[in-house]
């Protein structure tokens, strides 16, 4: 029996999320299907990262045991030929037994694609959020140094989640203006809320469009209240760009194979 570390990409438009659920189309679904159509084995992959329904990935990450001979790098290619167009292994290989991709030390890259397009341009209706007005980028980058560090995001995560707790580190928040009409947030941190991305991209544009002031997004996180953060951006501007693991196991793995 080996573990198996794969490495997936996928376009969420046309996926109710990651996690499987019953009678509905799931990433993590697909990628059961294909595994056992691939071996004969039943396996339920583990992910690192539960993404919400229309929410992207280039980056996610999933585990299996098997027992098949296929050699774990070749896991990629193989169950490429029994996925669909929107969900591919981007890489795979082996990791130590005991690896758990939500048990583990990481850093979580999240960008968030707004398209500033008077109309709505339908070639990004599928990965960006259409905001029709002009932002103030550098008043965004002034409130986003307030989201910086340890904190309680509870005003910044959905009433329905149900993590133990809700205090996060987040390393960095960059707001680039990458063209005229395309604007990305690009957040770094050990892990993140139920739409936690979404609500501080939401919050972000607020003080972009002159809604609000930077300060506002301080007031927020320390009266530790839903209500006074922004609205939730929708799903589709949301892509899980990369996850980096500090396990030295798959850091080692990943050096000896040239990644």
């Amino acid at each position: 029996m080996k573990r198996v570390f794969l490495k997936v990409a996928y376009d969420g438009t046309d996926f109710h999320g990651w996690q499987l659920q019953p009678e509905v189309r799931t990433v993590e679904g697909e990628l059961n299907r294909a595994i056992k159509e691939l071996t004969g084995e039943t396996v339920n992959v583990i992910g690192a990262s539960r993404t919400d329904a229309g929410v992207h990935a280039l980056g996610n990450v999933a585990v299996f045991d098997t027992d098949s001979a296929i050699p774990p790098e070749r896991f990629s290619y193989a169950l490429n030929t029994h996925l669909p167009d929107d969900v591919k292994v981007v890489e795979s290989f082996e990791v130590p037994p005991g690896f758990h991709p939500r048990k583990t030390e990481v850093e979580k890259t999240y960008e968030y694609k707004i398209d500033l397009s008077a109309i709505p341009n339908p070639l990004r209706r599928r990965d960006s959020w259409n905001c029709p007005y002009a932002l103030d980028v550098e008043k965004m980058r002034e409130a986003a140094v307030y989201l910086t560090g340890e904190h309680d995001f509870v005003s910044f995560c959905s009433v329905h989640t149900q993590a133990e707790s809700t205090v996060r580190c987040i390393y960095s928040v960059d707001v680039l203006k990458t063209t005229d009409t395309e604007l990305k947030i690009v957040v770094k941190g050990n892990g993140f809320l139920y739409n936690m991305i979404r609500i501080i991209a939401g919050t972000l544009a607020e003080v972009g469009r002159g809604s609000r002031e930077p300060a506002w997004v301080k007031e927020a996180l320390e009266g530790k209240d839903r209500t006074l953060a922004g609205p939730t951006a929708p799903p589709e501007g949301l892509c899980l760009k990369e996850i980096v693991f500090k396990e030295p196991a798959v850091q080692n793995i990943k050096e000896k194979s040239g990644e």
